[in-house]
């Protein structure tokens, strides 16, 4: 079997970039804790950005670093999945993370413009332009290769790092307020509050894995696991700090919002820097297109390494031939975002988390088997514990997984029950269609006991869901 990923051209990338790409990828600012501050209250929105990453972020980037180091392959958890599950459960995974990609990162481009018409009135046609054109331009980024990816969201991130710590600065210096006071709203109990805040929580500090996809690409790949090492801590520390000194500055906790209400693009203006302010608006638009560039780079290697497994279309799986990037697959990613760009398509983004959450299930049980089947695996970087100490490691992100599941409303639980089921329908199709990895269209009696218990679970969720919730 001809595998072309081998052809993709190989960059020099530092661990500094790499700390960049990820930083797009999981932070690009604390842009999204505004609507946990009044569901949850200051308080346990500052303790559970303190404590979820123990629970949460912390082993999820420890795994991500051990898989990654003992496994440099393009395709990242996609590969680690199927090397210790199989091709059912690695198609599985990449097919539900690449698809919630696919579709939600068009959001990053429309939230950019809408940033830009907050200080620059936009008709219809020349907001559907800026769209269009912000695209297209990152689509050609991304064609060029993950050197020009990599030095964009460079760029991006020391200018938003840069604004987040001079806001923190901003926040301190006029210190008004307790920032963790009240602990939760007034009249609501401890475990609504928690379940209000934990999801958005766990958004926030879920990504760690996605610069995996593209380590077939790094001339040296064990600076993808240093990396992500190092941004653990960042992330939480920016997250931590600019909640807690916005809050100490402007407090009316209850008015916080993204959408309506206070936010961190609004609290310069509200602390009467207005130059800081429209600085923080340019920001926000910045932080948003990095996110867009470094997901287009991630999510678009999902179908190129199906396709090179034979278990999506062939026409996928092309490379450029001066560039080496996977053209097709970066083209055919940015053609939908041109799609959904200029329709609201909040039913279908609700199912992203839900996607996800499985995804990760999935890599957190991966590392575990693979301990236990691959014991000598070279391991250039492992998690300081044994087999035993793993498994408790990985228990604690696997309930939080299990447990947003449930937290997000019947819009999100439906939907992704829906979302779930699209992956076996899919693997049945393309394994028909492409033969898979061993060149045979046969199915595996074990693969179709997996999706039909798959699928039954699926369907008990989405009836339980129709009558619980």
């Amino acid at each position: 079997m001809t595998n072309e990923t081998h052809t993709l051209k190989k960059h020099k990338v530092t661990t500094t970039t790499v700390f960049f790409m990820i930083f797009c990828m999981v932070c690009a600012g604390a842009y999204g804790i505004e609507d946990m501050i009044p569901t949850s209250g200051p308080g346990l929105t500052l303790l559970l950005l303190v404590a979820l990453p123990f629970f949460w972020s912390i082993p999820q980037g420890l795994v991500a670093a051990e898989l990654g180091s003992a496994i440099p392959e393009e395709g990242g958890y996609y590969k680690w999945i199927q090397r210790a599950l199989g091709e059912f459960w690695g198609f599985q995974a990449c097919w539900w993370r690449t698809i919630s990609i696919y579709v939600d990162s068009t959001l990053y481009v429309i939230l950019s413009v809408g940033y830009i018409s907050s200080i620059i009135p936009l008709t219809g046609w020349q907001t559907l332009v800026l769209k269009i054109f912000f695209i297209l331009a990152f689509t050609y980024i991304n064609i060029l290769g993950l050197r020009s990816v990599g030095r964009i969201a460079s760029y991006f991130s020391i200018i938003v790092i840069g604004s987040f710590i001079a806001l923190i600065l901003v926040g301190v210096a006029n210190w008004q307020y307790n920032p963790v006071t009240p602990f939760i709203p007034e009249g609501q109990g401890l475990f609504e509050s928690i379940g209000l805040g934990i999801a958005i929580c766990m958004w926030m500090y879920a990504g760690y894995e996605s610069m995996s996809t593209m380590a077939g690409e790094v001339e040296n790949p064990q600076v993808i696991p240093k990396a992500t090492i190092l941004s653990v801590p960042a992330i939480m520390l920016l997250y931590i700090f600019s909640t807690g000194a916005c809050l100490a500055a402007v407090g009316h906790w209850q008015s916080w919002g993204v959408e309506e209400g206070i936010s961190f693009g609004s609290v310069a203006h509200l602390l009467g820097y207005p130059t800081l302010g429209y600085v923080f608006v340019i920001t926000a638009v910045i932080a948003n297109l990095s996110m867009y560039n470094t997901y287009l780079a991630s999510g678009s290697r999902g179908f190129f390494c199906l396709a090179d497994d034979h278990l999506s279309p062939r026409f996928l799986k092309k490379i450029h031939p001066k560039h080496k990037t996977p053209y097709v697959a970066v083209i055919s990613m940015a053609v939908v975002n041109l799609l959904l760009c200029q329709f609201g398509f909040d039913t279908l983004v609700v199912i992203d988390v839900f996607l996800l959450m499985f995804a990760y299930i999935l890599i957190y049980i991966s590392a575990i088997v693979l301990r236990v089947k691959e014991p000598n695996l070279d391991r250039p970087f492992r998690i300081p514990m044994g087999t035993k100490g793993l498994v408790v490691l990985c228990i604690s992100p696997i309930i939080l997984a299990v447990v947003a599941l449930f937290t997000n409303g019947l819009d999100y639980f439906i939907g992704g029950c829906i979302g779930a089921i699209s992956g076996p329908v899919a693997y049945v199709i393309c394994k028909k269609a492409y033969g898979g990895i061993n060149g045979s269209k046969t199915i595996l009696s074990r693969d179709k006991k997996a999706i039909f218990i798959l699928c039954g679970v699926m369907m008990i969720f989405i009836a339980g869901g129709l009558i619980f919730f």
